[in-house]
């Protein structure tokens, strides 16, 4: 399927009850359904997970790193080599973020200014120097279907609180402070002129428009005027589509569900609204219901590699001893390869019921504890689907406007947190038992 131009959206249904929609994006290298869920594959990967398999899952999108991909294997060896969906054997649809955001994620050995942002290499200790100019020439080579403009993230709280784990960014702070201190709120202002003035550079210096839609950035923090601000100018300028950025950097859920039910409704309505690294289930019911469209993040195998399984009731720490004899699936009921691998055409052996069971918990709680990759693949596997048939759920939900249904089938998005919970309901592994 192509797109007339860099991309299309559709909207194609919306909730009578809330601001939800449901639609269709379409771009050169195919379409996806929205609300979507993209995988992270930041060095061209999706880690230990096949691109097949990726797509299987249910994703026909995923985010690749301008950042890292730019310091390895560096963007003109990606382009030399056919673009990210060549070198990477995708052939869907593929958006990379600008590099922004890794000034914000490494503020202590960055140094930002108004022409751009220097960074160390984190492989090599040298110098890079990045602008919006630079963000957009290193994305025009990797060939992504949506590129992202470069911004200035801050800090959505002040870092120097000490409520919360910020230390990189009050490390930044206390080096970059006036003489009269930091100041979060000039902190903040100083940040939306420059991701405002940065995007006008952006687009400018996109030497791909008919074939990349650019997306522009909101930011302001918490604070909601400022958030304002920045939409009626971000969205000022004319663009495919927009993001809102700066958002689950520090701050707690509801502070997050404040600023994107303020912010959402700002964008335009006809463009996609994609809102930047919220992975939690809960985070992603409340921006749909304010009518965000797009999201990544890392956590399906970040967690996954780390052991931590998400269901619909909650979080489970497969490394806990409680899993040491347990022989039911992660999940019961749950289509992925870890839990239904037959699904999948893996063959598994049957059961003294006649069934073919998935992975055990005991099996998984014993490939980590013997540090066997198969463990990490498995729950990232798991994972990656868990956030597919969320959102693939939450489509059907908006159709029908049936939301009581869709809470009685998913309590962790709509009243639980990132916390370690029940993976059914007569199941519940411990939060502190890592043995």
């Amino acid at each position: 399927m192509s797109a007339p131009g860099p991309l299309a959206f559709e909207v194609t249904a919306k909730s009578r009850v809330c601001g939800a929609r449901t639609g269709v994006v379409t771009t050169p290298h195919g379409s996806f359904e929205t609300p979507c869920f993209m995988p992270v594959g930041t060095k061209g990967t999706v880690k230990g997970i096949t691109p097949d398999l990726v797509r299987r899952l249910g994703s026909n999108i995923l985010l690749n790193n301008t950042y890292h991909l730019m310091l390895r294997p560096g963007p003109e060896v990606v382009a030399e080599l056919g673009g990210a969906h060549r070198f990477m054997g995708w052939d869907g649809v593929i958006l990379t973020d600008s590099g922004g955001y890794q000034a914000y994620s490494m503020a202590d050995i960055n140094a930002v200014d108004d022409d751009g942002v220097t960074f160390r290499s984190i492989i090599s200790g040298e110098a890079i120097r990045m602008t919006p100019e630079h963000s957009m020439r290193v994305q025009n080579l990797l060939g992504a279907d949506i590129i992202m403009a470069f911004d200035d993230c801050p800090p959505s709280i002040d870092p120097e609180a000490r409520t919360v784990n910020q230390t990189r960014l009050r490390l930044a702070a206390q080096r970059d402070a006036s003489p009269t201190g930091y100041e979060h709120d000039k902190r903040l202002e100083l940040a939306n002129e420059r991701t405002v003035r940065w995007l006008e550079r952006c687009k400018r210096a996109h030497e791909r428009a008919s074939a990349q839609a650019l997306f522009g950035i909101v930011q302001g923090g918490t604070d909601l005027d400022r958030r304002s601000w920045s939409a009626e100018r971000v969205c000022g300028v004319e663009l495919p589509g927009y993001a809102i950025g700066g958002v689950a950097v520090g701050e707690p859920h509801e502070a997050i569900v404040r600023v994107v039910e303020h912010t959402a409704p700002l964008l335009p309505s006809d463009k996609p609204r994609y809102l930047m690294g919220v992975g939690y289930e809960r985070d992603i019911v409340a921006a749909v219901r304010a009518g965000v469209d797009m999201f990544d993040c890392v956590l399906p195998t970040r967690n996954g590699r780390s052991g931590n399984a998400f269901t619909r009731f909650g979080q489970v720490r497969l490394k806990n001893s409680a899993n040491t004899r347990d022989p039911g699936a992660i999940e019961p009921g749950c289509d992925c390869p870890a839990c239904d691998p037959g699904r999948y055409g893996w063959p598994m052996p049957v059961g003294a019921d006649g069934a073919r069971p998935g992975f055990s918990r005991a099996y998984l709680r014993h490939l980590f504890a013997s540090k066997e990759m198969l463990g990490p693949i498995l729950v990232s596997l798991h994972n990656l689907r868990h956030f597919q048939r969320l959102t693939s759920e939450l489509r059907a939900a908006i159709r029908s406007d049936d939301w009581a249904s869709f809470a009685s089938r998913w309590p962790v998005a709509v009243g639980g947190g990132p916390t370690v919970g029940p993976s059914a309901p007569d199941a519940c592994a411990s939060a502190t038992d890592n043995s």
